[in-house]
């Protein structure tokens, strides 16, 4: 990749208000530090992260711990200062684990009076559903009618509320997985998939209004991911942040779509139908003649997993800062399963974990003092549902509005030398002006989402430090690879995501080239200090649904 200081653009960038226009030249001390970002180095990062020794890097797991001792003796080492708990590396995570005990663990339909179906539905853990206890209590039975809810989103931006003239307190919804499909931008943002298509999104609303459970339909092309995912995501131990008020249901569940077909029977319906109906407006909540007779028994535990964060200080402290994000973890080892029991996590995310490396490497040789302070922090229980991040953004090394961009990597195939990257959600912030010039400097093409229904925006860690109101958004590879087309690079992500992802077969590989792990780190390298030298910081676009949370931070 052709260093920032080979070319000077002889026009100037034209931006919104707020962010002055400026050339695309780093110091030259900057510069040298970028181009010694090294695909090797990162080779050897995720070689060792993603081997048996780390056994999966799980949170609360002795890999887990190795890991993050791992991530804080490379910053220390670099001579970047720590920047977690009572002057370490290391920031702790109050977590609770909570597994399913399957053999304990049941699932049955029972139709009352007015159903069509007539006997009684046994399910199947892991089969047919999969759960998991957010009450964090060793056993809990549920015995209660099943509401279906559409997509159990409440929206009043959109005029949509599933929840409208039904109380399911006590009760147990049935949800569809993902939101009403639209190509209309002013309508759940047109096909890209908004927060209230996550299923971390539908668990807490369906809490929020007093639902003992909750039954996600899983259906493949709307989830974006086969039911082997949910599967391996859910069935060992799911972790929570201790005391968060967003966990609720006693069983928070999924279901495979046949189960689902076999539950909507009682109201003469297939899934599909319900679905379908469900997508249109006026869409009312359907009480089923069906409860679920369930109970989840789990094995509890009380642990602390570390997020690892170092800085390197800048010219300016306070505010402008920049933070380089990534989670180290992955699912662990689960003793007892059969084939592989440790999920390696190679691609998913010792590659993002091995860029923040190289990037905290590149930044410490000091060739040239950043303007801002650079934080670099390696996040725990991504996995789970964001929490490591979510903690950070709750507890952020400096104040929120002290952050000028957050810059997150998360799950790059190395594959080649890429040609193509993406920053979805850059588009909503006042910076993307300069990464589509920095992108055009560098001979890069920016793609757009080639699965904006997978809702990758809210899927990574960068939506937890968003939340809070930080501009942020991962950077990663597109599918346009040197010496192919899109086709084929289209063709490998689409193999990872059936084939390895969220499975023991994300493994490291000696034939894995890491050409384009490197560029994209550089890429992220330059745009964080050019980010730096920007005169202002940067803004959410007017109306993003995180303006208010900057705004907030801002009066604070």
């Amino acid at each position: 990749m052709r260093a920032a200081t080979q070319l000077l653009l002889a026009c100037t960038l034209a931006v919104p208000a707020g962010l002055v226009a400026q050339s695309l030249a780093l110091p030259e001390g900057a510069s040298a530090e970028a181009k010694s970002i090294d695909a090797e180095r990162l080779r050897e990062h995720v070689k060792l992260l993603s081997s048996d020794k780390f056994e999966g890097r799980g949170p609360g797991q002795p890999g887990g711990e190795l890991a993050s001792r791992y991530i804080a003796d490379q910053f220390k080492s670099y001579g970047l200062a720590p920047a977690g708990d009572n002057g370490g590396y290391l920031q702790q995570v109050p977590l609770v684990g909570v597994t399913p005990v399957a053999a304990d663990t049941h699932f049955r339909f029972v139709p009352q009076a007015g159903s069509k179906a007539n006997t009684p539905v046994d399910l199947s853990f892991g089969t047919d559903f999969v759960v998991n206890n957010q009450t964090h209590t060793p056993s809990e039975t549920v015995d209660a009618p099943i509401v279906f809810v559409g997509h159990g989103i409440v929206a009043p931006q959109y005029g949509w509320d599933d929840y409208a003239g039904v109380d399911v307190r006590g009760k147990v919804v049935l949800i569809v997985v993902n939101e009403p499909p639209s190509e209309d931008e002013n309508f759940f943002k047109g096909d890209a998939l908004t927060y209230f298509g996550r299923w971390t999104y539908k668990f807490e609303e369906a809490g929020r209004h007093g639902a003992v459970g909750a039954l996600i339909i899983h259906r493949t092309d709307l989830a974006s991911y086969g039911w082997q995912v949910v599967q391996n995501s859910w069935s060992g131990e799911h972790s929570y942040l201790r005391d968060d008020p967003n966990a609720r249901l006693k069983a928070a569940s999924w279901i495979q779509h046949a189960a689902a077909d076999k539950l909507l029977a009682s109201v003469g319906r297939t899934a599909d139908e319900a679905i379908a109906a469900s997508d249109k407006r006026g869409f009312k909540a359907v009480p089923l003649p069906v409860r679920l007779q369930a109970k989840v028994v789990s094995k509890v535990r009380s642990y602390d997993s570390a997020n690892v964060i170092a800085k390197l200080a800048g010219a300016k402290p306070g505010a402008g800062a920049v933070i380089y994000t990534g989670h180290w973890d992955h699912f662990g080892i689960q003793r007892g399963r059969a084939g592989d029991p440790i999920f390696h996590g190679a691609n998913d995310n010792a590659t993002g974990t091995a860029i923040v490396l190289e990037l905290a490497r590149a930044y410490a040789e000091k060739k040239a003092t950043p303007p801002h302070d650079v934080f670099f922090a390696s996040v725990t229980a991504e996995e789970q549902g964001l929490l490591g991040s979510q903690y950070l953004g709750l507890h952020p090394p400096v104040r929120a509005k002290d952050i000028a961009l957050d810059l997150n990597y998360d799950a790059l195939i190395p594959i080649g030398d890429v040609r193509s990257g993406t920053v979805h959600g850059a588009e909503r912030t006042t910076t993307y002006p300069l990464v589509e010039k920095l992108a055009k400097q560098e001979d890069l093409v920016l793609q757009g989402d080639s699965f904006p229904m997978a809702g990758h925006y809210y899927r990574s860690d960068h939506f937890s430090l968003a939340r809070v109101g930080v501009p942020a958004f991962s950077i990663g590879e597109g599918t346009l690879f040197a010496g192919h087309d899109e086709a084929w690079g289209k063709q490998q992500e689409e193999k990872y995501t059936a084939e390895r992802y969220h499975t023991p077969a994300d493994k490291y590989e000696d034939s894995m080239d890491f050409r384009g792990n490197a560029r994209m780190a550089r890429f992220g390298f330059e745009l964080g200090w050019l980010t730096m030298l920007q005169p202002k910081g940067v803004a959410w676009l007017p109306g993003d649904e995180f303006e208010a949370a900057r705004k907030q931070s801002e009066a604070r």
